[in-house]
């Protein structure tokens, strides 16, 4: 079975099956485009309020568990990137323009935790941290690869991608149930997962965090599960 080393593809679920977009070698040759998700009117004001700072830390999701897309299984997990060389990977087939701009807004030694999407249980595996900022995603060339983009040219390419590298598993796995309780409880007290956008934008793959919701996470893998 083919097997494509990575990633996420610019719109994914939280909860449920369906494509988080990742980087493929398939054998189906010339398959359509890759389509681009609009935003929706609720997405496109969170976005207004992330643009206005630019991020610092990240959130990245991926799938941990086995999916084929066009003959391709488009699994990658922590443990998957923790077995790569020098634990690096590219993070291509990211297709959603915000997402992509988030790529490239990111910037060398930044850190992102590293999210299980569309699996049994999504959430917060470990992190990672930016080890080559944003350049073209060679994948939108690839004829063969379920991300293949005939509109996109070599000489103005639509799409990049970051290099990321593994960096630690946190001390216990943070559950999106477990997050969501937290920014429910915050919506009402005015906590810093108020306006997280794992659940204000949660159909991007690639997310932005504050530095407030960045250490509020990171400090609950030191505490019992909520």
């Amino acid at each position: 079975m083919p097997r494509l080393r990575k990633r996420l593809y610019g719109t994914a679920g939280q909860d449920k099956k369906g494509p988080a977009g990742k980087r493929t070698k398939t054998k189906n040759p010339g398959e359509a485009p890759a389509t681009v998700e609009r935003s929706s009117p609720r997405e496109t004001s969170a976005l207004k309020k992330c643009g206005d700072n630019v991020s610092s830390y990240w959130l990245m999701k991926s799938e941990p568990e086995s999916r084929l897309e066009k003959g391709v299984d488009v699994k990658f997990s922590i443990e998957d990137l923790k077995a790569e060389p020098k634990q690096t990977a590219c993070w291509d087939g990211v297709r959603n323009y915000q997402a992509r701009n988030f790529l490239r807004a990111m910037k060398l030694g930044q850190e992102a935790f590293f999210y299980h999407s569309n699996c049994k249980e999504p959430g917060i595996a470990g992190l990672v941290k930016i080890v080559k900022e944003a350049y073209p995603d060679h994948t939108q060339f690839e004829k063969s690869n379920p991300h293949y983009d005939p509109s996109s040219k070599k000489d103005n390419p639509k799409w990049s991608m970051v290099d990321v590298q593994f960096v630690r598993m946190l001390k216990r796995f943070i559950p999106l149930a477990e997050l969501r309780t937290h920014h429910q409880a915050h919506k009402a007290s005015g906590g810093p997962l108020r306006h997280m956008a794992l659940f204000t934008l949660q159909r991007l793959s690639v997310q932005p965090l504050t530095r407030e919701e960045f250490d509020f996470i990171l400090s609950l893998e030191e505490k019992e599960p909520s």
